[in-house]
């Protein structure tokens, strides 16, 4: 069998591991695996893929990135975009697809599969806002990240006795801000989820300045929604219709609010692709090789629209179109662990 596999979105740590194992799992089963290149992209016209042999993965498993390339390119939004994928998968040959995204790409899977393609996809996000499942390749990776920077900033706030504003990834849910937050002993964290008001956040700087606390960190989701914060205006959209949160300058923006409020010095980082990048850990390996592997052998059973997933610390398969019915929000519960604690 022919199979091809694709990455879309975002690159993400652990998306070379996926590769590799779904690579090499169905060479060593007999089977043919083609990469198509610049993700959706790749599937215009008449297509653009090319043959990979062990040797494509030789080092993929500790490298970032992604070794097929990604684009943000939406065939749901192109006129006969179905269709152009539906030819191109033809025209190269491929009987099976394997795609590895988030609820962008899966939702082009999902669509693919109820037009009667033969495809199978992964679970990546580093926002880990997929339904259902309970891992996604690149998420484990940017929270190291998100906490080790942390880490950092917090001995150059206190050396300073700042307010330090970190922004880390999250459109639309908060699971990096507060996983993150927790693992970095942030002070405070504003995520889409809970919304909160500049007076708010003044007030908790406030509190720990009574408690004789003379450094915070704050860590916020790009996403969020700060109420008394001068809004700033959209910028351009991609393909699927997101605003560039990075135009947004939510950081700077809070930070300048604080330092005017409190005046403490306040000044702000933005992780912004760093935390997608570098190698991937442990568990942005391990749990890319067993999906991998299990999304080849749903293939060879004949399995078709499914997603690979964790469920129970299990790898299942989940319907394509349950990973994207709705976002996986942060529950009040854990929101209320990083509240208690900081």
């Amino acid at each position: 069998m022919r199979i091809a596999v694709l990455t879309g979105g975002g690159d993400a740590a652990g998306l070379n591991a996926a590769i590799r194992s779904v690579g090499r799992h169905a060479l060593r089963g007999g089977d043919e695996i083609v990469g198509v290149i610049n993700g959706w992209a790749g599937l215009m016209g008449s297509g653009e893929t090319r043959p990979l042999d062990e040797a494509a993965f030789l080092g993929a498993l500790r490298q970032g990135g992604t070794l097929l390339g990604s684009s943000r390119t939406n065939p749901l939004r192109i006129e006969d975009g179905i269709a152009q994928v539906e030819a191109a998968m033809e025209t190269q040959g491929i009987e099976a697809l394997v795609a590895i995204g988030g609820d962008d790409t899966l939702s082009v899977a999902a669509r693919l599969a109820e037009h009667g393609a033969n495809v199978v996809g992964l679970p990546k996000t580093v926002d880990f806002d997929l339904a259902v499942t309970e891992y996604c390749i690149g998420f484990d990776s940017a929270v190291a990240i998100v906490t080790e920077s942390l880490d950092r900033l917090h001995t150059t706030a206190a050396s300073h006795h700042r307010v330090m504003v970190c922004e880390v990834m999250g459109r639309d849910t908060g699971w990096l801000a507060v996983m993150g937050g927790i693992a970095g002993g942030a002070d405070l964290c504003l995520i889409p989820e809970f919304p909160l008001h500049l007076d708010e956040v003044v007030a908790q700087i406030a509190r720990r300045d009574a408690e004789g606390k003379t450094s915070s960190i704050v860590v916020v989701a790009e996403g969020a929604e700060i109420g008394g914060l001068v809004a700033e205006a959209d910028g351009p959209t991609d393909a699927f219709g997101h605003v560039n949160l990075a135009r947004r300058a939510l950081a700077e923006r809070l930070a300048d609010a604080i330092e005017s409020a409190t005046s403490h010095d306040t000044r702000a980082t933005v992780l912004g692709h760093v935390q997608r990048g570098g190698s991937p850990v442990a568990r942005d390996r391990i749990w890319p090789s067993r999906l991998g592997v299990a999304a080849v052998d749903a293939i060879r059973s004949g399995v078709s629209g499914v997603c690979a997933a964790v469920v129970g610390d299990q790898a299942c398969l989940v319907p394509l179109a349950d990973m994207v019915a709705e976002q996986k929000r942060v529950p009040e519960s854990l929101y209320r662990v990083f509240t208690d604690l900081s």
